[in-house]
């Protein structure tokens, strides 16, 4: 039997929650979005406009904005676009009031560095009820909210279930893909931040279109590597939420990891970067907690590791790119 979908909460009122609450915003559909700022809920209600987060671009009128969590109760489907290190205080503040088997979509891309956890594993310590789901692929907030042509993976393990969904939410200009392999989306999502930030250190510097690709290449074999090594499809990684959003987040200065990137390349400190920042920049918390999850598991990273090494202070730019360098020549294939 078909499942209907028509009440939708969006839990998280920065650039990429406003996007998916727009893209959910139609007729015959409910759309709530919880915003933590109270003047971005009262912008949204207002004057149909997230001006801190996504300026400039007029969001349906239809679309309600909240700051009480408790008003998300009941919804047919929750998505969860909180920044990844806030993800499970928000998910906590649902407890008892998500109806078993509704389905909790993950749209943050990242890694909960106090524990090294995934999002899909935080959500089931949190709401061990709900049906996890991950949406992940490249997608920019302000081509989502405009309704530009974007494609996406959209992971769940219940295929029939996530056909439904799929239905609800899907436009013309907005396609998600099923897929079954959630922690490769996951990993695709998480990896590509610190990625990023790499190939914006290398333009950053100078160093010429050639290092820029090859580090999109050379990450996405660490990537994949890591994938394989937890149990994740290779096929998930050469697909949009891999590839696909690998490239894109490498290859724009509208990816806040990357444009992090090539403000380090410059010479700027790392805190000032973020201190002059609205938004999570996720994969300088990501890359951390990335490379102690590849030691554990014996994973050759050393893109990450340069990136992380940057990020924790303990060797400069300049340092991070010569020990790329002068590694030893290896073949290209990837293993685990």
């Amino acid at each position: 039997m078909t499942r209907q979908f028509r009440r939708f909460g969006v839990i998280g009122g920065g650039a990429w929650g406003t996007a998916i609450a727009q893209m959910l915003t139609r007729e015959g559909q409910e759309v709530l979005i919880w915003c933590l700022e109270p003047d971005v809920a009262e912008a949204i209600n207002t004057s149909h406009e997230n001006s801190h987060f996504l300026p400039g671009v007029p969001l349906k009128q239809e679309l309600r904005a909240t700051n009480d969590l408790a008003d998300l109760y009941g919804m047919d489907a929750i998505f969860a676009v909180a920044p990844a290190q806030h993800t499970r205080k928000t998910l906590r503040a649902l407890r008892g009031h998500l109806d078993p088997g509704t389905p909790v979509v993950l749209c943050s891309k990242g890694i909960e560095l106090a524990t090294g956890e995934f999002m899909t594993e935080v959500l089931r310590e949190e709401l061990p009820e709900a049906v996890p789901a991950v949406l992940s692929g490249p997608s920019f907030a302000i081509d989502v909210a405009r309704g530009l042509p974007t494609a996406v993976t959209f992971a769940i393990e219940d295929a029939a279930l996530g056909a439904d969904l799929i239905a609800a939410i899907s436009t013309p200009t907005f396609r998600p893909y099923l897929a079954h392999d959630l922690l490769g989306a996951e990993i695709g999502g998480a990896v590509k931040n610190v990625l990023a930030i790499a190939c914006g250190i290398a333009l950053g510097k100078g160093l010429g279109r050639s290092a820029h690709a090859a580090l999109i290449a050379r990450g996405s074999a660490e990537m994949t590597r890591l994938a394989l090594k937890l149990g994740a499809d290779r096929e998930t990684l050469s697909g949009l939420s891999g590839l696909g959003d690998l490239v894109l987040t490498c290859s724009s200065e509208n990816s806040r990891n990357m444009s992090c990137g090539l403000a380090l390349g410059r010479g700027e400190a790392l805190d000032d970067i973020l201190g002059a920042r609205k938004a999570v920049t996720e994969g300088v918390a990501t890359a951390p907690v990335l490379r102690r999850i590849a030691a554990e598991h014996g994973v050759e990273m050393p893109i990450c590791d340069a990136v992380a090494a940057v990020i924790e202070g303990e060797i400069n730019v300049d340092e991070a790119i010569l020990r790329l360098l002068m590694r030893p020549n290896k073949a290209e294939a990837v293993t685990v």
